[in-house]
């Protein structure tokens, strides 16, 4: 931390030990699309699509980690994203980047604060929601306030309450196809092969849950953002990445066999499950199956701390990545301010204060405005994807053209150019069949279109607009810089 002639810091602390890189890691994307979108993946496309469509995302991030795990362990930077894009593709691109994952997180702060007041409903049906919204975003603010060490300590346990969870239910559940539990025969295959099979509804049903899958893995690249405050990036990063492919074997391809050989896919609960309808998750169906009477609350509880987990995430790495853009000349001035406790205070202040505005747009004109700002920041997940699997490949191609030995490398990515090709063909193919139910019927829904693929003109918007004004150009090879 160096005082340039001031008692302010001017870099964030390392706070963030090993352990809490791994729980980020391994937490980061256990939420609602495990514990509620996996019970309507089975019901529309069978156990056998729904599996299929996930083994095939899962592929996909895990190829896009290994990318990040590269990159972030040889230049561990907090704002990893637009760094990055900006040193090795465009500075134009890295100021898009950059303001797309702010974008995209701070959004996210405000949808999780819409599903934490519709969950604490299930115990209090007739309390004020801005109350809960209210309480809930102080907290997320609190724990980002105190200093990065209690955002990992908080997101540690938020991670251990998730895993223990799913732990206990495969458990349960692998004790129940065996007919040990529950007080009924083992399973068996029978409602793999219901109703003709386990797939079910054609191609366009699994391409629709291909497209639904990518949702539920979106916050695995917060590790790229932590590793900036990581006390040893270059042990403790890849560390976290290889836990990435066994959290998706286990904690998703896993669970959805589970839930496919124990819960019939014709099942009327399982499209129902929502975060208005706890009664009905896959998980909640499961344990009172088993014969657990308190399922529903328990994981209505724990499906709160999933909510309470990603706004604190999304409050976390929005913050750090408006700082970074306003380090490097690409956001105001007055957001590179840093507590004593190393926090980029303004930064915070400013992504907290957007975040419930969004909130509080969603009761005004029947939520029109919110829904719109939700689906500009659903593609901005899988852009920034897009992003990294472009500025792995270009870092990797710069890195060699420099003449440097790969071997200098603390961690190296498996299958290159394989793996970032193959994730970036896969990304956009999510991107561009985003609404693809919007081409398929008698007219185009051009309402649907818009909606749902708003963010792309929005990208290419701040991309395009950086690049007229400081006419910008792509970096050659031989002029990447990798200080």
């Amino acid at each position: 931390m160096s005082s340039n002639n001031s008692t302010e810091p001017q870099q964030l602390k390392r706070g963030l030990k090993a352990r809490h890189l791994t729980m980020i890691a391994l937490g980061g994307s256990i939420g609602t699309g495990l514990f509620l979108a996996s019970g309507s993946a089975i019901a529309e496309a069978g156990p056998g699509g729904a599996l299929l469509a996930y083994i095939a995302v899962g592929i996909m991030v895990y190829f896009l980690m290994t990318s990040l795990g590269e990159l972030a362990t040889y230049m561990p930077e907090s704002g990893s994203f637009n760094t990055y894009a900006s040193r090795f593709v465009d500075p134009s691109f890295g100021f898009a980047m950059g303001w797309n994952f702010w974008f995209n997180w701070a959004i996210t702060i405000a949808s999780e604060l819409a599903a934490a007041t519709l969950i604490i409903k299930y115990w209090f049906p007739d309390s004020p929601s801005y109350l809960w919204s209210f309480l809930f975003l102080a907290i997320i603010f609190g724990l980002n306030l105190l200093s990065v060490k209690g955002y990992g300590e908080s997101e540690y346990w938020f991670a251990m309450i998730k895993i223990a969870v799913v732990i206990i239910f495969l458990i349960v559940g692998v004790l129940m196809i065996f007919g040990i539990m529950g007080g009924s025969k083992p399973a068996g295959f029978s409602n793999f092969t219901l109703d003709g099979g386990p797939f079910h509804g054609g191609f366009l049903a699994f391409l629709g849950i291909f497209m639904a899958a990518g949702y539920s893995f979106q916050g695995t690249e917060l590790v790229g953002i932590a590793a900036g405050e990581s006390e040893n990036p270059r042990e403790n990063v890849p560390k976290a990445i290889k836990q990435i492919f066994w959290r998706i074997l286990l904690f998703y391809i896993f669970t959805i066999f589970v839930i496919g050989m124990l819960i019939p896919f014709t099942h009327p609960s399982l499209m129902q499950a929502g975060i208005e309808n706890i009664t009905v998750s896959p998980f909640t169906l499961v344990f009172e199956k088993a014969g657990f009477a308190l399922a529903a609350a328990v994981m209505n509880a724990v499906i709160l701390t999933s909510v309470l987990s990603a706004g604190n995430s999304g409050m976390y790495a929005s913050t750090r990545v408006l700082w970074v853009l306003a380090k490097e000349g690409k956001a105001p001035k007055f957001l590179k301010k840093l507590n004593k406790r190393g926090i980029p205070i303004h930064a915070l202040l400013v992504t907290c204060a957007v975040g419930m505005l969004a909130f509080l747009a969603s009761f005004f004109g029947d939520g029109t405005v919110y829904l719109w700002l939700l689906n500009a920041s659903g593609m901005c997940g899988f852009i920034t994807w897009l992003g990294i699997a472009i500025s792995h490949y270009r870092f990797r191609r710069a890195f060699v053209a420099q003449g440097r030995d790969l071997s200098e490398l603390p961690y190296k990515a498996k299958w290159f150019p394989l793996g970032p090709l193959f994730a970036f063909a896969l990304c956009m193919f999510v991107i561009i069949g985003q609404n693809f139910k919007a081409f398929t019927g008698e007219t185009i829904d051009w309402y649907g279109v818009l909606v749902s693929y708003v963010g792309i003109p929005l990208f290419l918007g701040v991309w395009l607009g950086y690049k007229f004004v400081y006419k910008t150009k792509l970096i050659p090879l031989k002029d990447c810089k990798f200080d």
